[in-house]
């Protein structure tokens, strides 16, 4: 290996990647099954002797850009996975290029300053506690192991239970308390903290997917309460300023789990769906949702340091911790990329009059795609409260059929859920590009 072929190669990266972004419109949205026998020609044995960079390259650029998922382009209306802003783009080729190790502050000062701003504009933007502290990590399920490990510890804190010294063996039991309609995520993260599902207690929800006050148990200090910001089907809210107090007055943990719906607080025009959110104690949301930063960028928010600090502390002979700001301590990871790059260069670039217009953009478009769909006879199943759609065909038979014909299309794509015992058609609309023409295309 040498440098001699960098200049070339980062030339052919450069052309490859505007080709692609140019002309990602004109593709299916996914592949077409010719594409995908392509995927067979990776099907190889590990080359004995190096080969030419350039044609390592030419190999992946000619197969990869045939079989990708363009979620990133205007009619994806699939899983939440969000658009890239330009700017994100430059910023992680930039960011790529210097390859940091964000871990300590000795490792890369850059990486630590930006983090450290970008904490600080998230609690302007959100409006949340001054004493929050903010970790970046892959996406919203390991954001909300983080805060749920950080709950685990401050709540067998108040119960004379150091959980970093003894462990789960023996000791009191913790109850979780979240809504039927709860992300199968957080039951994921919950079980990876060492609590069972007879931990879980369920609460019932209404027609949108809202944890019902009434039907919220009695709670005290052994309680940890998971409400969300964006039901990843209605994209409903839950009533936090009813919840979180109750949960405050009880002794209870809260955590909003919030992956692509927190961004809503920075909307006027939306900010009524996350009235009394500041009064949790942790939030997990996406940047590479909604904001449309690259992927991938989960943050991880906590009003308390030390929960989250000792629950995630790392000790080490070799680590030199600095003086200003160490993002390890905030995450399970040592070894990350530096996120807060690209996360700094989306929020610098939009501001929060930007990110306003992109969280109405998404909103409009979503009560676009309900009423002219319900216009031609599809059953609406959700209030539009977000960027989410949810409907039916009249029957499972004919839903399914149309599903099958939209997905194989290749002019949009979206996906399906289970909805309070239907089959239905769930659409997203988390894309920066995605205009009324790309709407109607869907329709």
């Amino acid at each position: 290996m040498s440098n001699s072929h960098l200049n070339q190669l980062l030339e052919i990266a450069k052309l490859e990647s505007i080709n692609y972004l140019e002309g990602c419109d004109k593709l299916p949205v996914f592949p077409s099954d010719d594409a995908l026998k392509l995927l067979q020609q990776f099907n190889e044995k590990l080359p004995t002797a190096p080969n030419n960079p350039l044609e390592t390259l030419k190999k992946l650029a000619d197969i990869g850009s045939q079989t990708t998922v363009k979620h990133g382009g205007s009619r994806y209306f699939g899983f939440v996975n969000g658009g890239i802003l330009p700017i994100g783009i430059a910023a992680r080729w930039l960011a790529d290029t210097w390859d940091q190790n964000s871990a300590l502050g000795v490792m890369s000062p850059i990486s630590a300053k930006l983090e450290e701003v970008c904490e600080q504009w998230l609690i302007q933007l959100l409006h949340l506690p001054p004493t929050s502290k903010m970790g970046l990590v892959g996406g919203t399920s390991v954001a909300t192991l983080c805060g749920l490990a950080a709950a685990r510890n401050y709540q067998y804190k108040k119960l004379n239970w150091d959980v970093n010294e003894r462990g789960l063996m023996g000791a009191p039991s913790l109850r979780i308390i979240m809504g039927d309609q709860t992300h199968g995520t957080v039951a994921k993260m919950v079980k990876l903290l060492g609590f069972g599902s007879q931990s879980i207690e369920l609460v019932a929800t209404d027609d949108q997917g809202r944890i019902m006050v009434d039907c919220l148990p009695d709670m005290d200090e052994s309680c940890i309460l998971i409400l969300q910001a964006g039901n990843v089907c209605s994209g409903s809210f839950d009533d936090f300023s009813a919840l979180c107090t109750i949960a405050d007055q009880s002794g209870a943990w809260t955590h909003i789990d919030g992956a692509f719906g927190l961004w809503a607080e920075a909307s006027a025009q939306l900010k009524h769906l996350t009235v009394g959110m500041e009064l949790a104690d942790s939030w997990s949301v996406d940047g590479h949702k909604t904001l449309n930063t690259p992927y991938d960028c989960g943050v991880i928010l906590c009003k308390h340091p030390d929960a989250i600090t000792e629950a995630l502390h790392q000790q080490g002979s070799y680590i030199e911790y600095s003086k200003t700001r160490d993002n390890m301590v905030y995450t399970p990871d040592m070894s990350r990329r530096a996120r807060g790059i690209d996360l700094w260069a989306c929020m610098h670039h939009l501001g929060e009059q930007g990110i306003a217009t992109l969280m109405n953009k998404l909103h409009d478009g979503a009560k676009y795609l309900a009423k002219h769909l319900s216009s031609i006879g599809y059953v609406v199943l959700n209030d539009i409260h977000f960027n989410q759609v949810i409907v039916h065909a009249g029957s499972e038979e004919l839903t399914r059929q149309v599903l099958k014909r939209l997905q194989s299309s290749g002019i949009i794509w979206c996906g399906s859920a289970t909805w309070k015992g239907q089959f239905i058609i769930r659409l997203s609309v988390c894309s920066w590009q995605t205009n009324e023409n790309d709407l109607a295309k869907a329709v």
